[in-house]
C-alpha cells in the first residue's frame, strides 16, 4: 500500500473504531457496547490485515458465534475487497473445530467421515446406556443427563479428567460411567455430538504437539465475535492457538453476557488482560442504534452490575421519547383491566395464568396501541412468526373469556 494512502474501508470510521481496526499486532480486546458497530469492526479489521499484506487468508482465523454472523461477515469482507471468501478459515467454533478435526479424526479413534448426532439421536443413545445399566429413567430422564455431559464437555473435561466425586449422586451415582459409555459408543459409531468437536480439538491438541505446532505457524492472527459467550473449552481452543504469535483480537461486551446457562464463561472476558499481559483495551462507546434516553437509562440500570469491564455509551442522536418505567405487574394487570377492584384476580386471568406456561413464553406480553407488540419473545416455538400466531390465537380465546 503507498505510503500516505488511506484505504475507503479507513475513511468512515470513528476515532475508536480506527483503533480497534489499526492495532494489529499482539493481544486486542474490544469492548463493544450494543449498536456501536462491531461487526463493522470486525469485518474491516479482517480487510485491513489482508489489504496491507500482513497475512494471507489462510493465516487469519475468524470465529462466529452464528452460521449467520459468518455469512454476513463474508459477504461484508467479499464486498470490501472485492473477492471470494470460499475456503476461507471462517465461520462458528463447532464448524472450524469440525473442519480440524476430520483431518485428524484419526488421532481420537474416529474416521474422517464420522457423523455428527443431532439432539434426538443423542437423546436415544442415552435412553438405551440408562436402560442397559438399570438407571431409574424416571428420576433421572435422558435429556437431564446428557445435559450434564453437555456441562462437562462445555468445560473441556473428558472422562479420564473427572472423577466419581464430581458427579455425586447423578444418576444413582453411576454418571461417571455413563458418559465413559457415551463416549464408547459415539466412537463405535464413528460419531461425535456437538460438544466432541471442541473437546477432540483439545485431546489433539494436547496430545500432539505437532499437530498444535502446525496451526498455531498457520494461523498468524485469530479474530473472536461475542467473546463474552465463550465457555472454557472454546476459551481454552482459542488460548492454544494464540499462543505462538499471540495476535488475538476478541470483540464482546461483558454486559451482554446471558448464556451461562448454556456454559458460557463470563470471566473469560473479564481476565483477558491477566491471561494475555500486554494487551491492549479498546472500548467502542459510541452509539448508533439508540437515543440519548435510553442509553442513560440503561447506563444507569447496567452500572450497578458487579465485576463489569465498563464504558459509557454515548450517541449524537439526541431527542426521542423519554424513557417510562412500570413494573411487569402493570403491564400483565392494568391495561387489560384484570383484576377486579378489590385487587383479586378475574376466573378468565386465573385460567390464562394455568395455561400460559403451556404456551412456553419466555415474557409476557407486551399490549401497547390495543395491539400484541412485535417483539414478543417465545421459547418452544420453532420460529417468530410461528411463536406470535400461536400466542395470537391463545389471546383470542382469552379475550372471548373476558367477555363472559
Amino acid at each position: 500500500m503507498p505510503a500516505g494512502f488511506e484505504p475507503p474501508y479507513l475513511q468512515n470510521l470513528n476515532p475508536a473504531q480506527r483503533q480497534a481496526v489499526e492495532t494489529l499486532d499482539g493481544p486486542v480486546l474490544v469492548l463493544a457496547g450494543a449498536g456501536t458497530g462491531k461487526t463493522r469492526v470486525l469485518t474491516t479489521r479482517l480487510a485491513h490485515l489482508l489489504s496491507t499484506r500482513r497475512a494471507w487468508p489462510s493465516q487469519v482465523l475468524t470465529v462466529t458465534f452464528t452460521n449467520r454472523a459468518a455469512r454476513e461477515m463474508r459477504e461484508r469482507v467479499s464486498h470490501l475487497l472485492g473477492t471470494p471468501t470460499e475456503g476461507w478459515w471462517m465461520g462458528t467454533f463447532h464448524a472450524l473445530a469440525a473442519r480440524i478435526l476430520r483431518r485428524h479424526a484419526d488421532l481420537v479413534g474416529l474416521r474422517s467421515n464420522f457423523s455428527i448426532l443431532d439432539t434426538d439421536d443423542q437423546i436415544r443413545l442415552i435412553k438405551q446406556l440408562i436402560e442397559a445399566d438399570g438407571i431409574d429413567s424416571k428420576r433421572w430422564p435422558a435429556r437431564v443427563l446428557l445435559g450434564v455431559i453437555e456441562r462437562w464437555k462445555d468445560r473441556g473435561l473428558t472422562p479420564a479428567k473427572l472423577k466419581p466425586a464430581d458427579a455425586g449422586e447423578v444418576a444413582q451415582g453411576r454418571m461417571l460411567a455413563l458418559y465413559t459409555a457415551y463416549q464408547e459408543r459415539l466412537r463405535t459409531l464413528n460419531a461425535c455430538d456437538f460438544g466432541d468437536l471442541l473437546l477432540h480439538n483439545l485431546t489433539i491438541f494436547q496430545e500432539h504437539a505437532d499437530v498444535l505446532a502446525d496451526y498455531q505457524d498457520r494461523f498468524r492472527y485469530i479474530l473472536v465475535d461475542e467473546y463474552q459467550d465463550t465457555n472454557v473449552s472454546q476459551y481454552l481452543w482459542l488460548r492454544l492457538l494464540a499462543q505462538k504469535h499471540r495476535n488475538l483480537c476478541c470483540v464482546g461486551d461483558d454486559d451482554q453476557s446471558i448464556y451461562s446457562w448454556r456454559g458460557a464463561e463470563i470471566g473469560n472476558i473479564l481476565r483477558f488482560e491477566q491471561d494475555f499481559p500486554g494487551a491492549a483495551v479498546i472500548r467502542l462507546e459510541q452509539n448508533y442504534r439508540s437515543t440519548s434516553h435510553i442509553l442513560g437509562a440503561a447506563g444507569h440500570l447496567i452500572a450497578h452490575n458487579q465485576g463489569r469491564l465498563g464504558k459509557t455509551l454515548f450517541t449524537e442522536e439526541q431527542g426521542g421519547d423519554t424513557v417510562i418505567v412500570r413494573s411487569s405487574s402493570y403491564y400483565r394487570h392494568f391495561y387489560m383491566g384484570l383484576l377486579r377492584e378489590d385487587g383479586t384476580p378475574k376466573p378468565a386471568l386465573e385460567r390464562f395464568a394455568r395455561h400460559a406456561p403451556a404456551l412456553g413464553l419466555c415474557q409476557w406480553f407486551h399490549y401497547q396501541d390495543h395491539r400484541l407488540d412485535d417483539a414478543v419473545a417465545c421459547r418452544r416455538f420453532q420460529n417468530f412468526r410461528r411463536g406470535r400466531k400461536k400466542l395470537l390465537a391463545a389471546f383470542s380465546v382469552f379475550a372471548d373469556e373476558l367477555s363472559r
